[in-house]
């Protein structure tokens, strides 16, 4: 599969069938999923799947799986989804790591590959990510890609919900 995207130690790609024994592992955890209204089963597995295949076609972009470089390890994935943000259908930057992959920086580098990604290759003038009040990891990773907080509001699935941003003029200065 041709790559989209490629880090120091990451490779970016678009899904594929072969995917689903890797991400069902990341979206059936509980742990991994602890803000989401629940884990994934296996249908849910093949509809994240199948709604990324289906961004691709619609938009040019969608969620992308992540490999370790040095191996092709399946480990995450991260992209680009429209999603309806407090009644707005924004570009939101997601992602969503293995668990034995955390802490080593492969969620912020591959976000800030797609957050450059976005203003090189459309024409938003902002991106987002959003997350349920809860999500610490979440929210330090979209701060460390340059991303801020502009906004909280309640949302009756996640109680309460963070929104960051980042603006083209923004990002111009950090980059």
């Amino acid at each position: 599969m041709k790559k989209v995207l490629e880090t120091q130690r990451l490779i970016l790609r678009k899904y594929t069938e072969n995917d689903f024994d890797a991400l069902y592992k990341i979206l059936s955890d509980p742990e991994t999923m602890k803000h989401y209204p629940k884990p994934y089963d296996e249908s849910g597995t093949w509809r994240w799947i199948n709604w990324n295949l289906d961004n691709y076609s619609k938009y040019g972009f969608g969620l992308w799986a992540i490999e370790l470089k040095e191996n092709g390890e399946f480990i995450g994935d991260c992209g680009i989804t429209m999603q309806n943000i407090d009644s707005e259908s924004l570009p939101e930057i997601g992602y969503h790591i293995n668990k034995n992959y955390w802490r080593k920086g492969y969620a912020k580098e591959a976000a800030a590959a797609v957050r450059d990604w976005l203003f090189n290759n459309t024409e938003f003038d902002s991106v987002y990510s959003y997350m349920k009040y809860t999500n610490i990891a979440s929210y330090s990773t979209a701060q460390s890609v340059g991303l801020r907080k502009i906004k909280e509001y309640p949302d009756p699935k996640d109680e309460f919900v963070y929104v960051y941003r980042i603006t083209r003029e923004e990002w111009e200065d950090i980059k």
